[in-house]
């Protein structure tokens, strides 16, 4: 059922990963198959065996072809470093070439007690399997680059947290699990040669346009280039749709530009930059209104562990790379702009100016800061004010105080003026950019407890299938573009560790 595994990462020196076989469970039982993916990733279906699925996808049995690894890497978690971290109860069982022609890992998580696990069990609670299945694909149809979701087993057995919780096994698909963090690892033991061959695989794997620099000082000064251009567009996508990935972490950045490590990740409902939903956070770094300066910190990080193959001069090559760092707020800014003029309805070419646009932008937030608006609804309803005043009722319902947004939709008519396109097809092309539906957090959790709790994936299924689709709005399904009441409302989140 497997396709043919293609070992690259098995293939670095041992010092890059230690060999570990995924652990057998207890009593697995396959409660989600993506079938979609697994076609995509070349999963021969019309041979597919639900009980043989199980037992390789939980990790009872190591498919042919595959050799496990766990991946060294170290990281900046909430600032502080830590030298050696490492997948601790992941395993990389390989790459597979996908139908598209790309290589993909896939790994399974919760897979066991590694040579990385410092004293944890290996093992991962079936909440934060679920959680990151649900929210990796629906950040996928929401046009957001991530990981993906193929499987979740249940392992009969039991992980102990702060009770007893059932366990499970969630098997995840990347463009490839190299992190900042993995730079890191060997930066701090002074190996240029693993860093050198860690950024020669992200150039062929990621950024092959880049092999063709000639220098080498260049080629490496491209690459963290692209990475940053990479990174300031994933975190303009995670700021249109509200999102708060809650552990920023530099062995949570991915250098192939995808959003990866689903822990304490949510969505905001209503406004306000302060938001942190992460129980670990405690000093709000990981913020959504930091999320963008996170990231170039995070940038500065990666550059760090360059300098050697940057400049033969460390001093040269921090100037080289500084410059370069130096153009991420102006391109996350340009990226921002672009994601949130599509929210609004606005052309690039009819733009007055960047600054007006901006402006428009940023007084509308400071609205619905002000009226306490929730995020995602704010800006599906913008669609039908979109089309004329008499579909404002509803849009000026969700504020507390209505007088900022009305001045703001004043301002809003103006520039709207000016873009040579009818009001319907406006309205059109921002419904392609605000979704009706997103995970919202009260959801998600309802979805979990029932699993958890009662054994009962209905509500996880229907979930899913909502999220499918989640510009299209639908009558049936209402109620799950709502905002929690304020019974249900969720303020922390746990990353199940």
């Amino acid at each position: 059922m497997f396709p043919e595994f293609t070992l690259r990462y098995a293939n670095f020196p041992e010092r890059f990963y230690a060999r570990f076989d995924p652990v057998p469970v207890k009593a697995p039982r396959l409660v989600a198959f993506n079938r979609p993916l697994a076609e995509a990733l070349g999963f021969d279906l019309s041979a597919y065996d639900e009980a043989a699925a199980t037992e390789w996808l939980s990790g009872n049995r190591v498919p042919d072809g595959a050799a496990p690894l766990a991946q060294a890497y170290a990281g900046h978690q909430f600032g502080n470093f830590v030298p050696r971290l490492g997948d601790g109860r992941a395993v990389l069982l390989g790459e597979v070439t996908d139908r598209d022609g790309r290589l993909r890992d896939i790994q399974l998580k919760g897979a066991g007690c590694t040579p990385f696990s410092r004293g944890g069990d290996g093992r991962a609670p079936l909440g934060p399997v679920l959680r990151e299945y649900l929210v990796s694909e629906a950040m996928q149809v929401l046009g957001v680059p991530t990981t993906r979701a193929l499987a979740a087993v249940t392992t009969g057995e039991r992980v102990v947290r702060d009770v007893p919780v059932p366990g499970a096994v969630l098997t995840r698909v990347a463009s490839s699990h190299l992190r900042i963090g993995t730079f890191q690892y060997f930066a701090a033991r002074g190996d240029s040669e693993a860093i050198q061959q860690l950024a020669d695989h992200a150039i062929e794997r990621h950024y092959p346009d880049l092999a063709d620099i000639t220098s080498a000082g260049e080629r490496y000064l491209a690459l963290f280039e692209a990475v940053q251009v990479r990174q300031a567009a994933l975190v303009a996508k995670w700021m249109g749709l509200g999102f708060i990935h809650g552990v920023m972490n530099t062995d949570n950045a991915s250098i192939a530009g995808e959003t990866i490590d689903y822990g304490p990740c949510a969505f905001m409902e209503r406004y306000d930059p302060a938001t942190v939903f992460s129980s670990i956070d405690q000093g709000g770094r990981y913020a959504y209104a930091n999320q963008p300066w996170i990231a170039q910190w995070n940038l500065a990080r990666f550059a760090e562990t360059l300098l050697p193959l940057i400049d033969d001069d460390q001093q040269r090559g921090i100037a080289r790379a500084s410059e370069v760092l130096e153009a991420y707020p102006g391109r996350y800014e340009a990226e921002w702009l672009a994601v949130m003029r599509a929210k609004l309805g606005l052309s690039e070419a009819a733009a007055s100016s960047e600054a007006a646009d901006r402006e428009l932008a940023e007084s509308l937030l400071e609205a619905m800061q002000a009226g306490r608006a929730d995020f995602t609804l704010t800006f599906r309803r913008l669609c039908a004010a979109a089309e004329g005043e008499a579909q404002e009722k509803d849009l000026v319902e969700l504020f507390e105080r209505a007088e900022p947004i009305q001045a703001w939709l004043t301002e809003w008519r103006r520039r709207l003026a000016r873009e040579d396109v009818e009001s319907s097809e406006i309205a059109r092309h921002m419904r392609l950019a605000n979704p009706v539906y997103i995970p919202r957090n009260h959801r998600v959790e309802e979805a979990l407890a029932a699993a958890i709790d009662e054994g009962d994936f209905a509500p996880f299924e229907r979930l899913m299938q909502v999220l499918a689709r989640p510009f299209e709005e639908r009558a049936a399904d209402i109620d799950y573009a709502q905002p929690a009441p304020p019974t249900a409302r969720v303020f922390r989140t746990f990353c199940g560790t």
